[in-house]
This record gives structure tokens, sequence and C-alpha cells, in this order.
């Protein structure tokens, strides 16, 4: 491994096999040396849970008689602490986790794999990335590359602040339709969640979580809305989950008690 070039660690939560981390890998190649480390299977939605009680699985993938990448017995977060402490022959200049299928906005970035592998970079004191093109079947991952390529670029030359990740989302649309770059805030919005109950042939019950997004009137400046416009967003994320501008006022109340 040349190691004059910058090491870029990839990985995703949908699993070593998916077609968006293999894209991902075509551009990641042009920027540096690369290394995937992924789940060996689907972990979408796990968030940033880590396997505590179960050993975790690793072996190598070859495509066509050459090495490829690991696959994980484990979640997103799992493939980015054992990649880092285990597998790379040095501590990474960039980790890129993606392309996610379906964006990752609001809310959901609190239950996102994608997102979740790149705040683990994040804690372990590397830049990271976390990408997704916002379409859900056959997503145009290549109209992707040229923001991917620039915002990794960047990352590699000017680093990022201590314990930040960002979070990228592409909107699907050719590269030359889109109006530029964003940086954004995280929305609020959530969904309005059902669950459908079902009965299978055994005459057993089940629930199938369903739902749909409840949009909140929210500015230019957010994630959802910017998409929505036609921007890439990008939106720094920061593992701190403290209130901090409410601590004061709940201090004074907790002294009430």
């Amino acid at each position: 491994m040349d190691s004059e070039r910058p090491l870029i660690l990839l990985t995703n939560d949908d699993g070593i096999h998916a077609e968006g981390l293999r894209r991902l890998r075509e551009v990641a190649e042009t920027l540096g040396e690369v290394v995937i480390a992924a789940p060996s299977s689907e972990q979408s939605a796990v968030g940033h849970s880590i396997t505590l009680y179960d050993p975790i699985k690793a072996h190598e993938v070859y495509k066509h008689g050459v090495f490829y990448g690991y696959a994980i017995g484990g979640t997103p977060a799992d493939s980015v602490k054992l990649a880092m402490h285990y597998l790379l022959p040095r501590k990474p200049d960039l980790v890129i986790s993606g392309i996610n299928n379906g964006a990752n906005l609001g809310i959901n970035v609190l239950y996102s794999g994608t997102v979740s592998a790149a705040t683990e970079a994040a804690i372990l004191g590397t830049p990271a990335i976390a990408v997704s093109i916002a379409a859900k079947r056959n997503p145009p991952f290549e109209w992707a590359f040229p923001f991917v390529k620039r915002i990794a670029a960047w990352a590699l030359l000017n680093g990022l602040p201590e314990g930040i990740a960002l979070n990228v989302n592409v909107p699907a649309l050719p590269p030359d339709q889109i109006k530029g770059i964003r940086i954004t805030r995280q929305s609020l919005s959530r969904f309005h969640e059902t669950f459908e109950r079902r009965e299978d042939p055994r005459g057993d019950f089940y629930y199938w979580l369903s739902g749909e997004s409840v949009p909140n009137i929210e500015d230019g400046g957010v994630d959802v809305v910017s998409l929505r416009e036609g921007y890439v967003s990008v939106t720094p994320l920061f593992y701190d989950l403290t209130a901090h501008k409410h601590t004061e006022e709940l201090a004074c109340l907790i002294t009430k008690i």
C-alpha cells in the first residue's frame, strides 16, 4: 500500500456487495488508497448499535480474483471500529460511508446505519462523510460522483473540526441541474408512524411499520428543504446530544423539585 497517498476507509449499511459501495469505490480510488470494511449483510436502520455479546466475524472478499474488502459480521459502527483498530495498516485519513439508496434527512439520521458509521469514525478522531442519494429505486449513483469527489477532496486537504462528520445528501438530478452545495441544519421533520396489523397463514398476527413524512414549515437552511430545492445538502453532525441551550433553564427547575 502506498503510504504517500491518503488512506480512505469505505463502509456502508447496505452490505459489502451493495452497488452504492462499489460505485463509491470508483470515486475514492481517484483520491487515495482505498480499503473497504462493510457489513456482510444488510444493516439499514440499525443506528449506532454495536456488538457486545457475540464475536464479530470478518472475512476477505475477492471479486474476479482481486481483493475487494473485508465483510464484517456486525453493524456499520462495528465495521468502522474493527477496521480502525485492527484491519487497517494505519489510521485512515478519511472515512466515507455510502452511497446510500435514499436520503438520510431530519430525525432519520438517528436511525441511519450509514450516518452512524461516519459518526463512529468521528468519535475515533477521523474526518468522516456519510453520502446518500435521494432515490430508492435504480439510484443514479454517478450523478453524486462530482460532489462526493469535491467534498472528499476538500476534507482530505483541510480536515474537519474534531468530532464532526458531514451528512451529505445529493438530489436525484443530473449534475448540471443541481444548483450547488449548501451547508445545512438537520431538519426536525419526522414520520407519522403507524403499524399495519396482518395475519399469517397460521392465524398469528404480526405488525409492519408504516407511515408518511410529516413536513414542518422550515426554511432553506435545513437539509430537507435544501434537497427539495435542488441543492446538495451538507449537514455537520456532532455526537454530543446535550441540549445546551436548555441546561440552565432545566437546572433552575430541578432545584425546585
